[in-house]
C-alpha cells in the first residue's frame, strides 16, 4: 500500500472543464453517475464509492460500469467487521483536518478484509482520496475489477492531479443533500441526536431510535440492517413507525425536525 500527499503544483491532466462539468448536477440525483464517468476517464474503473469510517460509518454515493453493482453488497460485507479493523485507508495517526491518497492492490489487503470484500465481489485495486475531519475520514474511492488491466502509473499520477478537487465536490454535494450533516461529517453525537428525537417524541422506542440515529448517520437500510443484525424489512417497519410518531414521511424531514430541536440539558425521558 502507498500513500502521499496531493501536491499543489501537478499539472491536471485535463482542462478546467473536467471539474466544471460536475458543477451543474450538484446536489441533484445524476451527480453520481456524472462522478464515475468522469473517474473512468483517468482512471478505467469497475465502480466507485463515497464513504465515511472511523465515526458513524456511512456510504453516501456509489455506482458500478459494464457490469452488475455490487457496491452495496460489498458495504454490508465491509459493515459485518472489516470496518472495525480497517487501516487500508492508511489514516493512523493524530486526528486533524488533512487529506491524503492511497493505492492498495487486493493482495495486500488483510485476508479477512480480503476474502469478506474483495475477492467475492472481484476487486482487484484501489485508489482513495481521503479527507480526515477529526476522528472521521471521508473517502472517495476507486476500484479495479479483476479482468481489467491493471492501473499505468500516467493514469495514477491523473487520479491524483484532480482527486483534491473532485472530493471538494463530492462534499459540497453531501451539504446540499444531507441537510445537518455538513460535508459527510456529523457534527452531533448519536447521544445528541437520541435526545433531541426524545425531547420531540418520547414514545419512541430503543430500536426506532436506533434506526432513526442511522439515518441520521446516512447510513442506507440495507446498512442499518447489517449494523443492527436485522433484515431490511424490519428496518423499514422501525422507520415507519417512528416516521408515523414524528408526523413525518421523509429522511431529509427527520433532519429538518432534528435539527431544529435544540438537545435538551437534562434527561428528557426514557424510551420503551
Amino acid at each position: 500500500m502507498r500513500t502521499w500527499s496531493p501536491d499543489p503544483g501537478q499539472a491536471a491532466p485535463v482542462s478546467g472543464h473536467w471539474l466544471a462539468d460536475l458543477i451543474a448536477p450538484l446536489g441533484q440525483p445524476g451527480f453520481g453517475t456524472a462522478v464515475l464517468e468522469h473517474l473512468r476517464a483517468l482512471v478505467p474503473a469497475g465502480s466507485y464509492a463515497v464513504y465515511r469510517v472511523g465515526q458513524a460509518p456511512a456510504m453516501y454515493l456509489s455506482g458500478s460500469h459494464g457490469g452488475p453493482d455490487r457496491t452495496q453488497a460489498c458495504w454490508r460485507a465491509y459493515l459485518q467487521g472489516p470496518h472495525a479493523q480497517d487501516r487500508t485507508l492508511g489514516g493512523e495517526g493524530p486526528p486533524a483536518e488533512r487529506t491524503w491518497l492511497c493505492h492498495i492492490t487486493a493482495p495486500e489487503v488483510p485476508a479477512p478484509h480480503r476474502a469478506a470484500v474483495y475477492d467475492p465481489h472481484g476487486m482487484a485495486e484501489r485508489l482513495s482520496v481521503v479527507r480526515r475531519r477529526g476522528e472521521a475520514l471521508l473517502a472517495l474511492n476507486v476500484y479495479r475489477h479483476q479482468g481489467q488491466a491493471r492501473w499505468r502509473d500516467g493514469q495514477i499520477g491523473d487520479f491524483s492531479a484532480l482527486a483534491p478537487g473532485l472530493l471538494a465536490l463530492v462534499e459540497k454535494h453531501l451539504e446540499l443533500t444531507t441537510p445537518g450533516v455538513p460535508t459527510g461529517v456529523a457534527t452531533d453525537s448519536p447521544t445528541d441526536w437520541r435526545a433531541r428525537l426524545l425531547r420531540q417524541c418520547p414514545t419512541l422506542t430503543q430500536r426506532e431510535l436506533d434506526v432513526c440515529e442511522r439515518l441520521l448517520a446516512g447510513l442506507t437500510h440495507d446498512g442499518i440492517a447489517a449494523d443492527l443484525g436485522l433484515s431490511v424489512p424490519t428496518v423499514k417497519t422501525y422507520r415507519n413507525r417512528a416516521f408515523a410518531r414524528l408526523g413525518i414521511h421523509f429522511r431529509n424531514e427527520l433532519f429538518a425536525r432534528v435539527m431544529a430541536s435544540p438537545a435538551p440539558q437534562a434527561d428528557t425521558g426514557t424510551a420503551r
